[in-house]
């Protein structure tokens, strides 16, 4: 939860939407990169989160309905142009495999199968009581519901990172040295040029808010429920949450990233895949040791760390 909460995950989607965005802000103030913009633009965002976020049961009518089809659109728009506009690819002479292993270790980064799991659980809820099953229904047909979502999401996805590798490859010439937090970002201003800023804003910001509330739901509710054992409402949970973002918020993009790159990510997250895939095992067959596989991918993948970074 501090990994996702204020301690990482949180931080680095404020630096990132400030980093991507920051040339499209009307306000000149927020488009510097120093600490009094960092923290005015770390307050609007978190202020925006909140709201977005303080009704646990409006979360998924609102991504649903207004954030990811605007996000999606934008998306789209970005990813059609740069391919009909696409001229030429460069050879990347490392070999195949190299770029594949080094491709996978930096999607560790995304850090999305973190935050997942725990929010499938308010997600399912909000489905279940969306949708008003009949009474009788069973579990397995909720599931189905639920599974049936999840599968069109995920295809949707895909669709966008399939769209978005190729933009890389057909756009990314000479921006190989540009950190995460501008690659997108350049690559879409030489696909539309400065009269897709508004898309291009749109699409980073939809981006980064919709995550921003989904991460601030979960770990509101871990607060409210686990550290302070519902002595207090989940909106003052929230409030503490989002007010504990702010320190490493205005830290700047390039020491968030440094965080994400180190072992809790390198280490926890092929553990955390592990957990799925055994926990998956045990509910479909039945498997029961989950226990020791994970801790001896924990152990390996610790040894790998320290092998290859220390």
């Amino acid at each position: 939860m501090l990994i996702i909460g204020p301690g990482l995950a949180m931080p680095r989607i404020i630096t990132l939407s400030h980093t991507m965005t920051a040339p499209f802000i009307p306000i000149p103030f927020l488009q510097t990169i120093n600490p009094w913009s960092s923290f005015s633009f770390s307050i609007i965002f978190l202020a925006l989160t909140f709201f977005g976020s303080f009704r646990k049961s409006q979360i998924i009518s609102l991504l649903g309905r207004y954030i990811s089809p605007t996000l999606l659109l934008a998306l789209i728009i970005i990813i059609v142009k740069g391919i009909f506009t696409a001229k030429s690819t460069f050879i990347n002479p490392a070999p195949a495999m190299t770029i594949f292993q080094n491709s996978l270790k930096i999607g560790y980064e995304t850090l999305d199968l973190f935050g997942t799991i725990f929010f499938a659980s308010i997600i399912l809820s909000a489905i279940a009581k969306s949708l008003c099953f009949p009474e009788g229904t069973s579990c397995k047909e909720k599931a189905l519901v639920g599974f049936q979502s999840g599968l069109l999401g995920g295809s949707l996805l895909a669709l966008v990172y399939a769209g978005i590798n190729f933009l890389g490859a057909f756009h990314g010439q000479g921006i190989e040295y540009a950190n995460e937090g501008e690659l997108f970002r350049i690559i879409s201003f030489n696909i539309l040029t400065h009269y897709g800023a508004v898309i291009i804003g749109t699409a980073v910001f939809m981006a980064c808010y919709s995550t921003a509330i989904s991460l601030a739901a979960v770990v509101g509710q871990y607060v409210q429920q686990e550290l302070f054992k519902n002595k207090i409402g989940f909106v003052p949970s929230l409030a503490l949450v989002l007010l504990a973002c702010i320190p490493l918020s205005t830290a700047g993009l390039g020491m968030v990233l440094n965080l994400t790159a180190g072992p809790l990510t390198y280490v926890g997250y092929p553990t955390l895949i592990a957990l799925t895939f055994f926990n998956f095992a045990y509910k479909v067959w039945g498997f029961k040791p989950v226990k020791i596989p994970v801790l001896l991918t924990f152990i390996a993948m610790l040894v790998a760390y320290i092998y290859q970074y220390l």
